[in-house]
């Protein structure tokens, strides 16, 4: 069974808007929110970017670009102030864990590309 990252990224990108929008609404989330919010839609454009790249060394910047925003999502949804919902929390740590599985693919993958 093939596995699409691309997909993958893009499911990650759309469940932390999800996340977003239930937010306790503070200064704190407003920024971090944001934060969160670009980071995790450029892993998911700079993947389909490196999947359309030119050269192999436009690739590895743009995979390096993907593992990049990988680890600021996980801080950015680490420092989110989430409400007393043990839902919204559960959100918060299967992204967690998701964002850091995808950070160590990118990290294969530069690997294996060098």
């Amino acid at each position: 069974m093939k596995y699409d990252l691309e997909e993958r990224t893009y499911q990650f990108a759309k469940n932390v808007r999800l996340l977003v929008r239930v937010l306790y609404k503070n200064m704190a989330n407003i920024e971090d929110g944001r934060q969160l919010l670009r980071a995790s839609g450029s892993v998911a454009a700079n993947y389909i970017e490196a999947n359309d790249s030119l050269s192999k060394k436009e690739f590895i910047y743009r995979i390096k670009l993907c593992r990049k925003e990988s680890k600021e999502a996980i801080l950015f949804l680490k420092l989110l102030e989430i409400s007393n919902n043990l839902d919204d929390e559960n959100k918060r740590g299967d992204l967690i864990g998701e964002a850091t599985q995808l950070m160590k693919i990118f990290g294969e993958i530069l690997l294996k590309s060098k």
